[in-house]
């Protein structure tokens, strides 16, 4: 479990394919304090298990159902990703709770400046969107961010300086590809609304009962 917080950015240091799976190995320093083979980190919001590390870098074993819902398939040499521990249940939950298991790739339509802060606009999977809500939490590439706006298919993020120089957004353009993760509770409510023995239950609950009763 992660937060969306992002500890700090890494460097892809190397990578290596071997048939349809990927080996990554990527230059860091603050996520390799305490690290130990078989711990998770989350590269640019995908959970991945490190099998070997240095003093200045860690490997993982990304699968090829990794590198078909991520953006790791598309990955360079020298690109900048984001990177985040897994949470301890003693720290403080300052984003939202992110599994580390993407759901898809959106794609960055526009990128505006407004004020001191940058409005990323992204075209999201319609079977993504309907998890999401304005206001609520999104994770893009590892970092838990508030959706500002949605428009039929796209959402809007707008980033604060202090996000945008600790992550890698400072380095994405208008069509680049990037990990989104839905709130993990809008997955639940939907699958519930959904399920067979909800879909055709009548509630009785209207509006005059809710006015009654102060709700309204």
């Amino acid at each position: 479990m992660f937060t969306g917080l992002v500890e700090e950015t890494g460097k892809i240091a190397s990578l290596k394919k071997a048939d349809s799976s990927l080996y990554i190995t990527v230059q860091c320093s603050k996520v390799l304090d305490g690290l130990k083979i078989g711990d998770s980190i989350a590269i640019n919001g995908a959970c991945q298990t490190v099998i070997e590390f240095t003093q200045d870098s860690f490997t993982v074993f990304a699968s090829c159902e990794t590198l078909s819902v991520t953006t790791f398939s598309s990955f360079k040499e020298g690109q900048i990703v984001n990177l985040e521990r897994t949470l301890r249940l003693c720290d403080r939950l300052d984003g939202h709770l992110v599994s580390g298991h993407v759901d898809g790739t959106a794609i960055i339509t526009k990128i505006v400046k407004s004020g001191d802060t940058t409005e990323f606009t992204l075209d999201v999977p319609s079977e993504l969107v309907s998890q999401m809500v304005k206001k609520g939490s999104v994770t893009v590439d590892g970092i838990s961010l508030t959706i500002a706006a949605i428009n039929n298919k796209e959402i809007t993020i707008a980033v604060i300086p202090h996000t945008l120089k600790s992550t890698n957004l400072a380095y994405l353009k208008v069509n680049d590809r990037v990990n989104i993760e839905t709130d993990m509770i809008g997955k639940y409510v939907e699958k519930y609304l959904l399920s067979n023995d909800n879909i055709n239950k009548t509630s009785n609950i209207s509006i005059d009962l809710l006015e009654r009763n102060g709700f309204v």
